[in-house]
Order: structure tokens, then sequence, then C-alpha cells
């Protein structure tokens, strides 16, 4: 099967720079799921919600379409890999009693993904799709950061990334809805984290590619300017958008 891949030509990069997602967040699926046995991370990229997962579930099957992906992925005892689309996986019927999609949903076939969610979870099984946009920082840099997102790469951000913009609110979502807490990912970085995390976007890339200009390269010099020590640290905060639902139980 055919998938949009962004990410395989600089997977390494993007394991480097991607932000760790809160463990409040897999604290809060644990609870709502009817069991621990077994969760599924769809597009798992290089395996941070698969590695956060394996603390609260004894098995995490952690699945992505690119190969390059899975290659990058940090290694658990109790997760393991394996190169599938997100819409056909291996799993069997009633198995599953979490899935989870982070940062990715937007990317898949809706109708086929959902069934095939629907196919593998348990009866009451739970499913949560996340996502994050762009982050907040100081004002006095916002500006710059603001300029590249938009002003620099919007015509090449692709446009499946309007459910990101809209925090999947918009997104078909077949199953019982719950209401996820407000949650978001903060880290302290210096300078060079940051440029490189600027430097892992889809859009930065296809820039590049296009253009043969690095885009970041645009703003690094007044960025730097702002900065100061480049070695100083800057908190930096994604608010967290969350869609999360229930398969109904065998009962109702």
């Amino acid at each position: 099967m055919n998938f949009k891949d962004h990410f395989s030509g600089h997977a390494g990069v993007y394991a480097t720079y991607r932000p760790r997602y809160p463990e409040a967040l897999f604290a809060w699926l644990a609870e709502q799921s009817p069991g621990r046995s077994l969760a599924w991370d769809c597009a798992t990229g290089n395996g941070q919600a698969a590695v956060g997962l394996s603390t609260f579930f004894e098995r995490v099957y952690a699945t992505d379409a690119s190969r390059a992906q899975v290659s990058q992925a940090e290694a658990r005892s109790n997760v393991t890999y394996a190169c599938e689309p997100a819409e056909q996986s291996s799993l069997a019927d009633g198995s599953v009693d979490l899935v989870t999609v982070a940062q990715a949903l937007h990317w898949f076939d809706f109708d086929r993904f959902y069934a095939e969610a629907n196919r593998v979870l348990k009866p009451g099984g739970v499913i949560a799709a996340w996502c994050y946009e762009t982050f907040e920082m100081s004002p006095d840099l916002q500006p710059l950061v603001d300029r590249l997102y938009g002003e620099i790469l919007g015509p090449f951000w692709p446009p499946e990334r309007r459910w990101v913009e809209e925090g999947y609110r918009t997104l078909p979502w077949p199953f019982d809805e719950l209401t996820p807490p407000k949650l978001e990912l903060s880290v302290d970085w210096p300078l060079s984290t940051l440029l490189g995390y600027l430097r892992s976007w889809s859009a930065t890339q296809r820039y590049q590619a296009e253009r043969g200009i690095d885009p970041v390269s645009l703003i690094e010099d007044e960025l730097s300017a702002r900065w100061g020590d480049p070695e100083v640290l800057r908190r930096i905060t994604w608010p967290l958008s969350m869609r999360a639902g229930r398969k109904p139980s065998t009962e109702t």
C-alpha cells in the first residue's frame, strides 16, 4: 500500500529533535483502558509514544509504514516494532486495549484506519490521537519562528497540515467521545537544539529540496542575535490537542 511519506528521508534528524510526550498523557490513557495487556501505537515513527506506553502496558506493538523510521526507533524489552501501514495491521481481532496515534492521524485514510482500529480493539477499548502545532516561547523570539512557519514555509506544508492547525477538532471521529485532560509538551533547549528541531520539519526539508536553500538559515542570524549565549536554555512549550474515544462494549 502506498502512503504519504514525509519523513523517511530525514528519519535520523526527526528522531534526534522531536520533543518527548508527558508521562501524564500515558497515565491517563492507561486509566481509561479496559486492561493493560496490549497497546498498539500506529505510525510510531521513532517510537516516542511506544516508549511512553511501555511503562504502563505489558506489551506495546508499534508499527510504521516507513522502514527508515522504524530503524531509528528506541528499543524497549516489551515493545515490538513492525513495518506495517496503520490501515492494515497483523494484529488479531479484539486483541488490543488501546490504540494510539501520535502526530500522524492526518496522514491516514480515515475510513480504512477507523475500521482497522475497531477490528483490533477489545470491547470497551480506547483509541486516542493527538497532535501539536507550533510552539510557544519568549516574545522576543516568537515572531521569528512564526515568520519561518507561515511566511517562509507556508506553501511547503502539505494540505493535511490543516487538520493539525485545527487541533484535530474537525476530524471525523466515529467513536464514543472521551474528554481528555489539558496537556502540553515543555522542554528547555539551547539554541542548537531548537535549530535542529526547525530543520526536522517536513516543510523545511521540502523547501530545501526544491530551492536548494536551508530556510532556517533565513532567520538563523537574527534568532542567534536575540538568543544571546547559545548555551542558555530557553523554555519552549507545545499545547497538545487530542481526540479520544471508546469502542462500545458488547453489553451496550
